[in-house]
């Protein structure tokens, strides 16, 4: 299985006040603290979606823009389809710092020939920490040129087509995919 990986910055951090990735958490910045977890996964190519290119993004790593106007995270996911050259993508949005590098290797080991997965809590999927095969970009941009930006639907549509298999989260690992949403977050955790 090839991988290639995308690290989701794109949003506005207007809850937070400042900009998400450049804030420190646990001593480290956001963005190095993913974009580390990433690297060590060893993916064929790592990809850093925004609205415009970070001053933090290392010269190694590829800027997508999002597809234009802007429609949150489906708009740097369909994007970045454009550009991948492996089998599967994996997602990681860059304020979900409980994602552990063992929880991406467990959920790579879980794809299957043309079909990737995507994290559930309760009923409820977790698309910004899943992994997608490359035939998704279709679908990716028929949403796009819909009027519902939401990824739910879309990836309700996914797994009821098979390109997605869903993996429940257990109890345990919920806690795994808090995010960072305002500065209370920082103390909170």
């Amino acid at each position: 299985m090839t991988i290639s990986a995308v690290l989701l910055a794109g949003g506005k951090s207007t809850r937070m006040g400042q900009d998400k990735a450049t804030m420190l958490f646990r001593g480290e910045s956001l963005w190095k603290n993913r974009l580390g977890v990433l690297r060590r996964l060893q993916p064929r190519e790592i990809f850093i979606s925004a609205r415009t290119d970070p001053l933090w993004r290392p010269v190694d790593v590829e800027f997508v823009p999002d597809v234009q106007p802007s429609s949150g995270p489906l708009s740097g996911i369909a994007a970045t389809f454009a550009r991948v050259t492996s089998e599967y993508l994996l997602v990681l949005a860059i304020d979900m710092p409980f994602i552990t590098e063992e929880y991406l290797r467990d959920i790579c080991a879980r794809t299957q020939p043309g079909c990737g997965v995507v994290p559930m809590i309760e009923n409820r999927a977790e698309p910004l920490a899943a992994i997608y095969p490359r035939n998704a970009n279709t679908d990716f941009e028929a949403a796009l040129a819909g009027s519902d930006f939401s990824l739910q639907p879309l990836i309700r549509k996914l797994i009821a087509l098979g390109t997605l298999r869903p993996i429940h989260i257990s109890p345990d690992d919920i806690a795994l995919f808090r995010n960072l949403n305002e500065t209370k977050d920082l103390t909170d955790r």
